[in-house]
């Protein structure tokens, strides 16, 4: 007696769909990021998507503004409006763009990660020359630091 199991076709490189799963499809760079970095492309993703919905938002805030539980009501349509908009915006395609963004924003990241190296050590090398120290951190010149032994210190 032999069982059968549903079984799923195989994903195809040229097939983009999810099987089973209709409108979804897989993501065109699966680059795998750390927890930081996929919460920094989501960023990219929601501000992409906000600037998109941009007046419908505006027009949400400004009629939702002084208003408690009334906005409910008052300002349904101007809800409904920046959520389709914001709807119509989101899904894996926006968010591939936002990850090809960032991965198109990394050699500027990088570069400002640098500059700020370079401005952290001359702040070092300022704050040395400044208090007259050695590379160690020890006073040079005329107050130079005094070691104390143990018979020295004590009383």
């Amino acid at each position: 007696m032999a069982t059968t199991t549903p079984s799923t076709p195989p994903i195809s490189p040229a097939s983009t769909e999810i099987p089973g799963v209709p409108g979804k499809k897989l993501p065109s760079n699966p680059t795998p990021l750390s927890a930081p970095q996929e919460q920094q492309v989501r960023d990219l993703y929601y501000k992409n998507v906000r600037e998109k919905c941009a007046e419908e938002i505006s027009a949400f805030a400004a009629c939702a503004t002084g208003r408690t539980f009334t906005m409910v009501w008052a300002c349904r349509t101007q809800k409904l409006a920046m959520n389709t908009c914001m709807l119509r915006y989101q899904g894996q395609d926006e968010l591939d763009k936002a990850r090809a963004e960032w991965f198109a924003l990394a050699g500027e990241r990088r570069r400002e990660k640098q500059e700020m190296a370079q401005r952290l050590e001359e702040a070092r090398r300022q704050h040395r020359e400044w208090w007259n120290l050695d590379a160690q951190g020890k006073l040079q010149g005329k107050r130079v630091e005094v070691s104390v032994g143990p018979e020295e210190g004590r009383r």
